[in-house]
């Protein structure tokens, strides 16, 4: 509990800390509006200059502050230029000029640092998902010790009562339920989770436990109760990753950005040259040097680049917390823009847009042989073999049995012998059965495959199927047909890239041809490329590249070396994979390809909003600084200037409503 106190204190302090800014530029607005009122009202004096005097401390204390750090860092910021205009005010005796430029100049400051601030605690809300307390099991005790999280080990035991939030990343040992995962996953219906079959093997290796088993800190726990056993301390688990890399982010400057940043280190001191040639040019003329002076600092506060400044950061900030609320981690600006400009997406197939296993999907009976006999002669002598195919078998025929009409019992075959990469043989009910490929088939002795079964197994093969051939004696029964089916999800996902804009989507992968195309034409890829090993991968992404922005999406593992070459990269299913969370650009931390269309929606959306503010930004610049060396005042430059940050801050805030259609 202590622990509690001691983090609910501090949060309460910087809340405090981020609410000073706005507390002194509100106190710096209400003594210029009463210095102000008295000068209005005949009153003035020495009490409204006093007022005046007292809104240049309060209005500058943060923005004096600020420009010092600055200094110090060899840089010229917005804050300096509006120091040296309001210090010339008061030089001339215009304090209330210089005022009205240090209030505007520091409410608006504040305004946009709360604003920036919300868009924060988007992103430091997900930290506080996790509990700061777990119920641990300990041995002899009657009832679960309460303890903080960050005194969990590997291998505690943890109870998480119904409607609670896991407090660790691990998996279920016991107890079933279902739990929402959508603070990390983003999935909007809740995971059924149930234990584990083996405890010692999935704590020896927890990359590999079943997703049906595993659960993340933060996510909320259904109607059961549940007896989890930790797999990471608290300080590296998913949700913890994910918060850091997310703030991280905040730190990696997009191209915008850096173009910015670049302009403005050219830009100040340019303002600063043009102030030098106005007072000059003044004093060539013959101008009174308190109109000139002025007219300078004018200028100055009408060519500084608030606005410009914030545009970039302020998009970035929001479009990065919308996409981590929404399961994806977008690592800084870089990605986020080039995500939402390219117009390539290449992506893996095995377990990116398939399911990553095989599926049986077609049992053709022979002439003269039943689909049932095929089926059962086929079951029984999988069950035997430990071979993925094999499994794929044992594992779909019996649905596919079920629509055939009953038959009592279920033979058992024994004396399987394998013949590796063509097929197995057994003995069932004292026949041989042989099942494999059509050249196994061919090197039988006995009757040949009949034309009519080999047309139609050959033609399952042209679609992409793995086929298999099933004799009994001598008699063919028929083939089955399996494949890595594509995912549910994937059309639907294509077409909607497609819908957002991108114009090109390629396949590639390590299976043969026929095997690439039947899954592209069937999710509706564009090309795709088979036969591929890793390195002919970063070959193909590179030549990709060469025809504009391209990203690759993988699972971040096996994919890393094509994801590195390419613009973008985007892992899959990440919140499983520390691997994925580190290597990749952009991860989706569910496996769902329905996340892909809402980050590119979301990326397109935060580059037409950086556009949109550039723009703003620069027009504002660009109306302002003739406008106020033709005459317009401190006062009114002040505020367009400060009210052109405040809807560039509100346009990137939109950012944050983003709506998810996934």
């Amino acid at each position: 509990m202590n622990v509690v106190m001691r983090d609910a204190m501090r949060d309460v302090a910087k809340k405090a800390g981020e609410r000073a800014e706005l507390v002194s530029a509100l106190l710096a607005l209400t003594v210029y509006l009463t210095g102000l009122t008295l000068q209005l009202t005949g009153n003035g004096g020495p009490a409204a200059q006093a007022l005046f005097v007292a809104a240049y401390a309060f209005g500058g204390f943060f923005t004096l502050r600020e420009a010092v750090a600055t200094l110090r860092g060899g840089r010229f910021q917005v804050d300096f230029l509006m120091l040296v205009a309001a210090a010339g005010a008061a030089a001339i005796g215009r304090w209330e000029e210089g005022a009205v430029l240090l209030v505007l100049f520091s409410l608006g400051h504040a305004l946009e640092e709360y604003a920036m601030g919300r868009a924060r605690r988007s992103i430091e809300a997900l930290g506080a998902l996790a509990p700061r307390t777990a119920l641990v099991r300990r041995t002899g005790a009657a009832e679960p010790v309460e303890v903080p999280v960050e005194e969990l080990a590997v291998g505690d035991a943890v109870l998480v009562r119904p409607h609670a939030r896991v407090p660790a990343d691990g998996f279920v040992a016991a107890g079933s339920s279902s739990v929402d995962q959508s603070p990390i996953t983003g999935e909007s219906v809740p995971a059924d989770k149930t234990p584990v079959a083996d405890r010692a093997a999935a704590l020896a290796d927890p990359a590999a436990t079943d997703p049906g088993s595993r659960v993340y800190a933060g996510t909320v726990n259904g109607s059961g109760s549940l007896d989890v056993v930790v797999t990471r301390l608290a300080a590296d688990n998913t949700l913890a990753r994910v918060v850091r890399m997310v703030q991280d982010a905040e730190e990696r400057t997009s191209p915008t950005q850096r173009f910015t940043d670049r302009f403005q280190k050219v830009f100040v001191p340019g303002v600063l040259v043009l102030v030098a040639a106005l007072l000059g040019f003044g004093a060539l003329s013959g101008e009174p040097f308190t109109d000139t002076f002025y007219r300078a600092m004018a200028v100055l506060v009408a060519a500084s680049p608030c606005a410009l400044a914030i545009a970039t950061p302020a998009a970035v900030l929001s479009a990065v917390g919308c996409a981590a609320r929404g399961g994806v981690l977008v690592k800084g600006g870089a990605p986020l823009e080039e995500f939402g400009r390219l117009s390539t997406l290449a992506f893996d197939k095995t377990g990116t847009l398939t399911e990553g296993r095989p599926r049986l999907t077609e049992a053709l009976a022979a002439d003269g042989a039943g689909r049932e006999e095929l089926l059962r002669t086929a079951l029984a002598t999988q069950r035997l073999s430990d071979h993925p195919l094999a499994q794929a078998v044992v594992r779909d025929a019996p649905a596919l049995l079920a629509a055939t009409p009953a038959a009592a019992g279920a033979p058992e075959a024994v004396n399987l012998r394998a013949v590796i990469g063509r097929g197995v043989s057994a003995e069932l009910d004292g026949e041989a059965v042989h099942i494999g490929s059509l050249s196994y088939a061919d090197t039988l002795a006995g009757p040949p495959v009949p034309p009519a079964l080999r047309e139609r197994t050959e033609e399952l093969a042209r679609t992409g199927r793995t086929t298999m051939l099933v004799r009994r004696g001598d008699r063919w029964l028929g083939t089955l047909g399996l494949m890595d089916a594509p995912r549910p999800e994937a059309a639907e996902t294509v077409a909607a890239l497609r819908a957002l804009g991108v114009t090109r989507t390629v396949m590639l992968s390590g299976d043969d041809q026929r095997v690439a195309d039947a899954v592209a034409r069937e999710v509706g890829m564009d090309e795709a490329l088979g036969g591929l090993m890793p390195q002919d991968k970063v070959t193909e992404v590179a030549r990709l590249r060469r025809t504009g922005r391209t990203a690759m999406i993988g699972d971040g593992v096996n994919d890393a070396p094509a994801m590195a070459g390419a613009t973008v990269g985007v892992a899959m299913g990440a919140a499983g994979s520390a691997v994925a969370l580190e290597t990749a650009d952009i991860a989706l931390m569910s496996d769902d390809l329905r996340r892909l269309p809402f980050i590119t929606g979301l990326s397109r959306r935060a580059s037409r909003i950086i556009r949109q503010n550039l723009w703003l930004s620069l027009g504002i610049v660009a109306v302002l600084v003739p406008a106020t060396a033709l005459g317009l005042g401190i006062g009114p430059a002040v505020l367009v200037h400060e009210g052109s940050t405040l809807v560039v801050v509100a346009n990137a805030l939109r950012l944050l409503r983003h709506r998810d259609d996934g």
